[in-house]
């Protein structure tokens, strides 16, 4: 992909972040500022329920004492803003619109339950694929079922393969329909999905380039097809290895897993990176470097493409 890099760090303001958020960041931005390009700071603040702004502040001061800065995004602006998804709701009720008026959702009335229940069976992940049972419905089936519950809208996915080549782990493929199922766009609460938000965002904003966690690569099938029927341009994308804990658990900010304030209260900003650096293979020990010194020998072949284990800090 020609032109300038556009590069993005776009976390979800629901807590401190912890540890995997801040190896995801820093590799975002080294690859970004290895390339030249320009870096962009959003916040996924879609859940009112659990995103608050005091969370947006802390998160874009604990970047700014690591040495993450951005180019433009929160508290900066920008000609791609707003840079909150909570402003940016009108852009996805038009996308929706746009696909509602070609035939391509329908309400879902079903309960959790009762998506669990009517799902075809789980993938080898354990994720569940939803049946598609609600895309049959009548009118009358509908109108009767919107007397006692508020739908969530679902896009029709077709039986079709998508295939992408991820920067670091690989060429992924997914059957839409098999694999993955009518997805939502749009909750029963109105909120609308990560899904959909996330390629408007990406699309608007010209990012060129998105590197995030592992467990995100299957839904970037998803997401490349609705680039495809929202006429937008999908960027490269890049999923890094996850930081578990000895366990095998993922690191979770609900578990405030070495999150940010302990991590400031134990390391200085240069000790910090220096084994996020050795986990990502930038350096052969852990040693004190600071994000502006790796920026120029940052190599992406060197990153390793299966999980981490944290044994200690």
């Amino acid at each position: 992909m020609g032109g300038v890099v556009r590069g993005r760090f776009a976390p979800s303001p629901s807590g401190r972040m912890h540890l995997g958020n801040v190896f995801s960041a820093l590799l975002a931005w080294l690859s970004v500022r290895r390339a030249g390009g320009v870096m962009v700071l959003r916040m996924e603040d879609l859940d009112p329920d659990r995103c608050r702004a005091a969370y947006a502040e802390q998160l874009a001061d604990d970047l700014r004492w690591l040495g993450l800065d951005w180019d433009e995004g929160y508290q900066k602006g920008g000609a791609h803003g707003p840079y909150l998804q909570s402003e940016r709701t009108a852009r996805y009720a038009a996308a929706f619109r746009a696909l509602e008026e070609r035939g391509l959702v329908y309400p879902c009335y079903c309960t959790r339950a009762e998506r669990l229940a009517a799902s075809a069976p789980h993938r080898s992940d354990g994720q569940v694929v939803y049946s598609g049972k609600c895309r049959h419905l009548t009118e009358e089936e509908r109108a009767r079922l919107a007397q006692t519950r508020c739908p969530a809208w679902r896009l029709i996915v077709p039986d079709q393969e998508i295939s992408f080549t991820d920067g670091l782990q690989g060429t992924y493929r997914e059957n839409l329909l098999r694999d993955c199922g009518d997805f939502i766009l749009r909750r029963s609460d109105g909120v609308y999905a990560y899904q959909l938000a996330v390629v408007c965002d990406d699309g608007d904003m010209g990012v060129t380039q998105v590197v995030r966690g592992r467990d995100l690569l299957d839904s970037t099938p998803r997401q490349l097809y609705l680039y495809g029927l929202l006429g937008l341009t999908p960027p490269e994308f890049y999923h890094v290895p996850l930081l578990l804990a000895p366990d095998g658990r993922r690191l979770s900010k609900r578990e405030h897993d070495l999150d940010m304030g302990a991590l400031r209260e134990r390391f200085t900003p240069a000790e910090l990176t220096g084994r996020l650096a050795f986990w990502a293979g930038q350096t052969d020990r852990p040693e004190l470097v600071t994000p502006a010194e790796l920026a120029g020998c940052f190599e992406w072949k060197n990153v390793p493409r299966g999980d981490i284990i944290v044994e200690q800090l």
